[in-house]
């Protein structure tokens, strides 16, 4: 999925607004320059005038930082090094440790979706690349889940 469509479904989610990305972004990394007038620029549609890819750079923090918002810092542990590409699986991974979330939400949300998954497919998501039952995530598979999260986060 493009990183600007999963920034969106994200901040719609959470009906977070510009201001509050740049605050969650910057929770991961303080020394990562994003200004209000960039999370606008992401949010804008591709054929918009003014639209500017997200990068991945910038959706992990976002992503670290949603992580760090939801849980706390853990000052216990070094801080995890940041993700240099952001794939569909990634965003999966961030996505349940932020939320907490079990097995058995994963597949109510991909369920409220319309979009059941077994259990060995929703555990090869979360298998290392070089696993030989690792999955790759798809752009449907993810957009379903991020709907069916929606609906959840959005009906609590």
């Amino acid at each position: 999925m493009i990183n600007n469509d999963v920034l969106r479904s994200i901040r719609y989610m959470l009906d977070l607004g510009d201001a509050r990305v740049v605050e969650i972004t910057l929770l991961a990394d303080p020394d990562f320059t994003v200004e209000k007038e960039d999370v606008r620029a992401f949010l804008k549609k591709d054929e918009e005038e003014g639209y500017v890819p997200c990068s991945d750079a910038m959706l992990a923090r976002f992503l670290d930082g949603l992580v760090i918002h939801y849980r706390g810092r853990d000052d216990t542990r070094p801080p995890r090094p940041v993700e240099v590409r952001i794939t569909n699986n990634v965003v999966l991974k961030k996505l349940r440790v932020a939320f907490e979330l079990k097995d058995v939400d994963m597949h109510q949300a991909f369920a409220d979706a319309g979009f059941p998954v077994s259990k060995p497919e929703l555990s090869a998501l979360f298998r290392q690349p070089g696993h030989h039952n690792y999955r790759a995530c798809g752009d449907q598979m993810l957009r379903n889940f991020l709907k069916g999260l929606t609906l959840r986060v959005r009906a609590a």
